[in-house]
């Protein structure tokens, strides 16, 4: 935006200069006639759609007020929706497409598949964008598709454990010579550590329950990923899930021994009074998976002390996130200025006026390891905690059915974790990956149904009765 204003100020001093030449060189000694003012034109309005909490949003029109201050040609309205899915929703329905718009990584196929934005890279780069000093390959590949950035990435907040630091007490579980990290700055943590953790933390006499883990793909991901096994059977065209799997059945196994145990999880009728993290702002759950969007509203709860950590690791180092970029409309109303508005939303400036509302974990790097991100004097106090994930995060297959695939096996997962009293895991992971084919791989289990001619056969056989 500034080289496109310095150019037109040279051009027009430039424009100065020659006009000045002619008068001095008329015939006739007289003076020109005053040229006619130009008009200047109007600038082009732009829209920018978000979601978010009400400071988020806040914090997105502090950064839309300081660029339409600035810029010449282009002047930006925001427009808000309370969720992801509501701006989806709205998509969806034929409604407006932003010209800069925030979206969520499980849409881009989506997008991308209904041609509802154009990509970015080479617009960005024009305008000395640092993709590589700046943004993780992880965070660049997440919105890469057809060999092309399509959205300029802006968050990427990984899956951590969050904990009640005064039930789960490192230095007194140390003391009691229980596994334990030595320190919460350790970078990793073991799964037989995060056990010894939810037990600790479980005191019947309190009503304390040790842990909560969701039992959906994004909840069990990051265990199934640690412990060797895999989500899916493609990691670029998936035809099912792969819990089935012989390393996933055993990831499984490891984690099910915890999350199945009535003892150190939240019950059924405890999930159907409240959710985990109302338990947790209660004081009642010593720990929960979750992220960095759940930060806010837990400073809000008067005497809750809590701090983060890694997901724990039952053999590697892994987990999953919530990733957001900014995506340009492939019907903008101008792809300059779109792209200009772009540039300024993800600077280091504009992002680190955004992060300071503490729910976004940037993809920019300057500002992910900056205190205005970290903010050491507030909690959690290990803040670095988040962008230090982003190197363990597994990246699931670009799909445009997640809606769908959740619902298929949400009652599949949920068994993994309440069935009771036995599991019969192999039943069970068969079960996921056939229901899963029923949205990733439809065709396949429509060939593999009886045929007609078979059924035709099965009646020509002879039976007892006829002999």
């Amino acid at each position: 935006m500034r080289l496109r204003r310095g150019r037109r100020t040279a051009l027009a001093a430039l424009a100065m200069v020659l006009s000045t030449g002619a008068v001095a060189c008329t015939g006739d000694g007289g003076e020109e006639p005053a040229p006619e003012p130009t008009r200047r034109a109007a600038p082009t309005q732009l829209l920018f759609g978000v979601w978010g909490s009400d400071e988020e949003v806040a914090a997105y029109q502090a950064m839309v007020d300081t660029y339409n201050a600035e810029a010449d040609d282009s002047q930006v309205e925001l427009r808000s929706w309370p969720d992801r899915a509501a701006l989806e929703d709205a998509l969806e329905a034929g409604g407006k497409v932003p010209d800069v718009f925030l979206a969520s990584r499980r849409d881009l196929k989506w997008l991308v598949d209904e041609g509802l934005t154009q990509p970015v890279d080479e617009l960005l780069d024009e305008r000395g964008t640092a993709f590589g000093d700046n943004y993780s390959r992880d965070a660049l590949t997440a919105f890469s598709a057809d060999a092309r950035l399509q959205c300029m990435p802006y968050g990427i907040s990984p899956m951590v454990v969050f904990y009640n630091t005064e039930l789960v007490d490192f230095e007194r579980m140390r003391n009691r010579d229980l596994p334990a990290p030595s320190s919460p700055e350790d970078e990793r943590w073991s799964f037989e550590e995060f056990v010894a953790s939810a037990d600790f933390s479980t005191r019947p006499r309190l009503r304390t329950r040790g842990v909560h883990v969701d039992p959906t793909l994004a909840g069990l991901a990051p265990f199934v990923y640690s412990g060797g096994g895999e989500v899916f059977d493609d990691q670029t065209d998936p035809t099912s899930t792969a819990f089935a799997s012989e390393g996933s059945r055993e990831a499984l196994t490891r984690t099910l021994e915890l999350l199945r145990n009535p003892q150190l999880t939240l019950t059924e009728k405890q999930l159907q009074r409240a959710t985990p993290q109302e338990w947790f702002e209660r004081g009642r759950l010593g720990m929960m998976t979750g992220f960095r969007s759940m930060v806010p509203e837990l400073r809000k709860v008067p005497g809750l002390q809590f701090d983060v950590m890694p997901i724990p690791t039952l053999g590697t180092y892994a987990t999953v996130g919530d990733i957001t970029g900014l995506c340009l409309s492939s019907s903008a109303a101008s792809t300059a200025e779109g792209a200009d508005f772009l540039v300024h939303a993800t600077s280091t400036e504009s992002v680190t006026r955004v992060v300071r509302a503490g729910y976004l974990v940037p993809a920019n790097l300057e500002v992910a390891y900056s205190d205005d991100f970290l903010q050491p004097d507030r909690q959690p106090s290990h803040g670095a905690v988040f962008t230090d994930s982003i190197r363990a995060l597994r990246l699931p297959p670009l799909l445009d059915t997640w809606d769908e695939l959740e619902a298929a096996l949400e009652g599949d997962l949920r068994s993994l974790v309440t069935a009771a009293p036995e599991l019969d895991l192999e039943a069970v992971t068969e079960q996921i990956d056939l229901d899963s084919r029923t949205v990733l791989d439809p065709e396949s289990l429509e060939s593999e149904s009886p045929s007609d001619g078979a059924s035709d056969d099965a009646s020509d056989e002879e039976s007892p009765d006829e002999e």
